[in-house]
C-alpha cells in the first residue's frame, strides 16, 4: 500500500473519529473546530482542482465562497422574514431546506465561475491572477453597498437550516453533513483526475499546444474545470454561512482567497487529501497560536514560506515523498 494512500486514510478516519470522541465526552467546541476543518477543506478541494490539475492560480475563489454563503443567507433571510424574493410568475419566500439551498449555491457559483472563466482564461500568469482577484473584489464591494442584506455589517440567520431526518442544531449531526459532503467533493476530484477529462486537463497545463494538435481545445477543458472548481467552493461557502449563521462581505475578501490558497499549499498542491491536511493544520495553528498572540498569522506566514522554499509537496508531500498525486 502506497504511503500517500495510508496518509489519506489516516486523515479521513482521524477527521471523523476526533469529533465522534468529542461528542461522547461532551467537547462541543472540538466538534465545531472539526466542522470548520471539513468546510474549509471542501473549499480548498475546489481550488485544488483548478490549481493542482489545471495549473490555474486563481486568487479570486472567495467570489464563489461568498456567493455560496449569500445564496444561503438570502434564501434563509427571506424564509425567516416571510418577505418574498419575487412574486412572479409565482410567490417565492425563500427556503430553509438545505438541499434546495445547496442546489442554488451550486448553480449561482457555477454560473459566476463560467462567466469569470470565459473572461479570464484567455489570460495567463500574473494577468490571470489579478483578473480573478479583481472579480472577487467586485463582488465584495457589491455586497458592501447592498443595504437590504446588511451591507458592510452583513446579516445574521437566527435558525439553522433544515435537513430531512436530522437535527442540524446538534453539532455532531451538522458535522456529519459537512464530512459527507467533503468526502463527496474529494471523490469527485479523484474521479476527475483519473478520467480522460482529467488527463486532458493535466496535459493542457503541461503543453497546451500539443493538446490542441490532437483536436482538444484547452480553453474548454480549463473552463469546465474552473466551473466545477467554483461550484465546490460555493457549496463550502453555503456550509460555512450555515455553521456561523451569519454572512458578510468579508467572505468575498482577498484575505479569504488567500486563506483558501494557503490551505492548498500547506497540505500539498495536487495532493488528493492536501486540502484536508492544510485545513487541519491551519485550524490547529489558529486555535493554539491564537491564544498566545494576536499576530498568529505571522507564524503561519513563516511556515508557508518554509513550505514554499523547502517542501513544495506540502505536508503530505513531505510525508509521502514524490508519489503521483490523486491516485
Amino acid at each position: 500500500m502506497r504511503r500517500e494512500t495510508i496518509i489519506n486514510a489516516a486523515l479521513a478516519i482521524g477527521l471523523l473519529a476526533i469529533p465522534l470522541w468529542a461528542h461522547v465526552t461532551g467537547e462541543i467546541f472540538t466538534i465545531t473546530l472539526a466542522t470548520r476543518v471539513a468546510i474549509l477543506a471542501l473549499a480548498a478541494v475546489g481550488l485544488n482542482l483548478a490549481l493542482g490539475l489545471g495549473g490555474l492560480v486563481s486568487f479570486g475563489h472567495a467570489a464563489y465562497f461568498g456567493l455560496g454563503g449569500y445564496a444561503m443567507g438570502i434564501l434563509a433571510f427571506h424564509a425567516q422574514t416571510f418577505d418574498p424574493i419575487f412574486t412572479w410568475p409565482f410567490v417565492f419566500e425563500g427556503t430553509s431546506q438545505m438541499l434546495v439551498i445547496w442546489g442554488v449555491a451550486l448553480v449561482v457559483s457555477g454560473l459566476a465561475a463560467a462567466l469569470i472563466g470565459m473572461l479570464t482564461l484567455h489570460t495567463s500568469g500574473a494577468y490571470f491572477i489579478m483578473a480573478t482577484l479583481a472579480f472577487g473584489q467586485m463582488f465584495y464591494y457589491l455586497f458592501v453597498s447592498w443595504p437590504k442584506y446588511g451591507g458592510e455589517d452583513g446579516m445574521s440567520i437566527y435558525v439553522r437550516n433544515d435537513f430531512p431526518g436530522l437535527n442540524t442544531l446538534d453539532p455532531i449531526q451538522f458535522f456529519l453533513i459537512c464530512y459527507v459532503l467533503l468526502m463527496a467533493g474529494i471523490f469527485v476530484s479523484w474521479r476527475i483526475a483519473r478520467s480522460p477529462f482529467g488527463l486532458a486537463l493535466k496535459a493542457s497545463r503541461q503543453n497546451a499546444e500539443r493538446v490542441e494538435t490532437v483536436g482538444i481545445t484547452p480553453f474548454r477543458i480549463r473552463l469546465a474545470a474552473f466551473v466545477i472548481s467554483g461550484m465546490i467552493t460555493g457549496l463550502a461557502g453555503a456550509l460555512m454561512a450555515d455553521l456561523n449563521r451569519f454572512v458578510g462581505p468579508t467572505m468575498f475578501s482577498w484575505q479569504t482567497s488567500g486563506e483558501i490558497m494557503i490551505l492548498v499549499i500547506l497540505g500539498g498542491v495536487a495532493r488528493l487529501y492536501g486540502p484536508v491536511a492544510g485545513a487541519a493544520l491551519f485550524i490547529l495553528l489558529e486555535h493554539w497560536l491564537g491564544g498566545v498572540s494576536d499576530y498568529w498569522l505571522a507564524f503561519v506566514g513563516a511556515l508557508l514560506l518554509l513550505v514554499v522554499l523547502f517542501a513544495r509537496g506540502g505536508l503530505i508531500g513531505s510525508l509521502a515523498g514524490r508519489e503521483v498525486a490523486h491516485d
